[in-house]
């Protein structure tokens, strides 16, 4: 049996050299290959639209709740489920974002009279505050978001957006 010491090969043994990095060729030089594919568009899209937001919005407020805080705005006392579908979120993902929303002190929850296995929503006046404080820099995420297109483009590509959502029945 061979003698085996921390300097010997079964420890040390000799590695091939690393071989030569690849060089893409530079962005201009070529298109993306993925700019093809719409989904690779919009996931390139979401990305800059997160980092706008964290920086211009807040990294505590997320776009999700920033929209159900609109929602409940405009529809005080809808039911938890009502939002989800107005949010096309899940019951699980809309049970987390209501319980830390009402952890937060920015809404709260109340018996439904209509329906007592229900929850009916409401702003508090820290929600109500904080949708104020929001909104302009909200807006500041459109601006920058849409710095490089027309108003009509901006329209056109909203539409166009909500075109590859799914509809009612689908």
């Amino acid at each position: 049996m061979r003698n085996s010491t921390p300097f010997s090969g079964r420890y040390f043994r000799r590695r091939r050299p690393a071989p030569e990095p690849i060089k893409l060729p530079k962005k201009e030089d070529h298109p993306d290959a993925l700019s093809k594919y719409t989904g690779s568009l919009v996931r390139r899209a979401q990305q800059r639209h997160v980092a706008v937001w964290l920086a211009e919005v807040s990294a505590d407020i997320t776009s999700v709740q920033y929209a159900a805080l609109e929602i409940l705005h405009k529809t005080p006392g809808v039911n938890q489920r009502q939002l989800g579908d107005e949010l096309d979120v899940d019951r699980s993902t809309i049970a987390d974002l209501v319980a830390r929303m009402v952890r937060n002190g920015l809404i709260e929850r109340s018996d439904d009279l209509v329906d007592k296995r229900s929850y009916v929503l409401f702003l508090t006046a820290a929600g109500k505050k904080q949708l104020a404080t929001l909104r302009p820099r909200v807006e500041e995420v459109e601006r920058i978001l849409t710095a490089r297109l027309t108003s009509k483009e901006s329209l056109e590509l909203r539409r166009l957006l909500a075109a590859l959502l799914p509809r009612e029945g689908d």
